[in-house]
């Protein structure tokens, strides 16, 4: 999709952002579940590349890390010009000071927005996705997933997702069809919002310290944007409860129970292969326009997987849920209009050849 710059249209650009330390948090420790490698990020990235390319798009811009990746990557597709292939778009990199954190995958995300790409491809977790979502604006973005929590993104080969960008950015899928609108979980302590893509959690520990949460005696409150039960995490204890989809305009709230107190108890996946008993005193759908307070008075608020901020008695803290909050590419009615349309089909000259007897 060409769009106009200055009074000139431009063809269309992706951006990618690949967080080079996903996956890496306590709970990939304490479970069994391994990290993925730089070069099995770095490969992604190329399977990604190679599907714009096909689909038309010729100008990648990327986020510097110094993790790897960049590295593995760039020898891919020096690789491939020396065979003399044309196989993957031109590469420039964002001008931005690496920090090694979160902060990161913001400031691409807003520089990116400001560059008006048409599109991002995220390489993470919840919490990349989370750290994207706040600097993307109304900027699309399609998650691929490298994360230890990979609630939101879904889990898919990448030159799928790959393939479904290209076309959509290059106006081949009509907009309606190609993005989907997406909730977020708004929390507010005092004058400070935070936001959340899949579960805000409410726990006991004042205490940040290892921010990945995963000691389950904690939890006291749980609010999701959706409920599935095929996910692993916080959101994992509201999908066995009541399943909720994206596309439903509430979420869920869960209030988990004391000692002596469940109305239901139940086995839930916390992390990869790590089961954890979970007893629940009740849940029910979470409105668009309700504003809740925690019944604990302090703790912290766990955001996505991960506690970010802790709050005290004097503290004032709210949370509620927004609608079509941003957008995402949806690869599967991507792939299935590319297909109903014939998009990946090429004409034939040459007719097939017919055999008799």
């Amino acid at each position: 999709m060409l769009k106009a710059v200055g009074g000139k249209t431009r063809p269309p650009r992706v951006g990618i952002i690949a967080n080079p330390v996903s996956a890496r948090d306590i709970r990939r420790v304490i479970a069994n579940a391994t990290s993925l490698q730089i070069t099995d990020r770095a490969n992604i990235i190329l399977r990604v590349l190679a599907c714009l390319k096909a689909c038309g798009v010729e100008e990648v811009v990327m986020m510097p890390e110094s993790g790897g990746v960049r590295y593995h990557v760039m020898r891919g597709v020096e690789r491939s010009k020396n065979r003399g292939e044309e196989e993957f778009p031109n590469i420039t990199y964002l001008n931005m000071l690496v920090t090694g954190s979160a902060a990161d995958s913001v400031l691409a995300a807003q520089l990116m927005r400001e560059d008006e790409v048409s599109a991002i491809v995220v390489l993470g977790g919840d919490g990349t996705h989370r750290a994207v979502v706040t600097g993307c604006g109304g900027t699309p973005i399609a998650g691929i997933s490298t994360g230890t929590n990979n609630a939101f993104p879904d889990h898919r080969e990448p030159t799928i997702t790959g393939l479904a960008v290209g076309l959509s950015v290059t106006g081949r899928i009509p907009a309606d069809i190609a993005l989907a609108p997406n909730k977020k979980l708004i929390v507010a302590v005092n004058d400070v919002e935070e936001i959340a893509l899949v579960d805000v959690a409410f726990v006991t520990e004042r205490y940040i310290g290892a921010r990945a949460l995963w000691r389950t005696e904690t939890f006291r409150e749980l609010f999701v944007t959706f409920a599935d039960p095929e996910v692993i995490g916080m959101s994992a204890i509201a999908g066995l409860l009541e399943p909720v989809s994206r596309r439903e305009p509430c979420g869920l709230h869960v209030e988990l129970a004391g000692e002596g107190a469940a109305a239901v108890s139940l086995n839930v996946p916390i992390a990869p292969g790590m089961m954890r008993q979970i007893d629940v005193a009740s849940w029910r759908r979470f409105l668009p326009g309700e504003i809740a307070q925690p019944k604990i008075e302090a703790g912290s608020v766990a955001l996505d997987g991960e506690r970010e901020v802790s709050f005290s008695e004097q503290d004032k803290v709210t949370i509620r849920i927004a609608e079509h909050a941003f957008y995402t590419v949806d690869v599967s009615a991507c792939m299935r209009y590319a297909a109903m349309n014939g998009l990946m089909r090429t004409s034939v000259t040459q007719q097939p050849e017919v055999w008799t007897v």
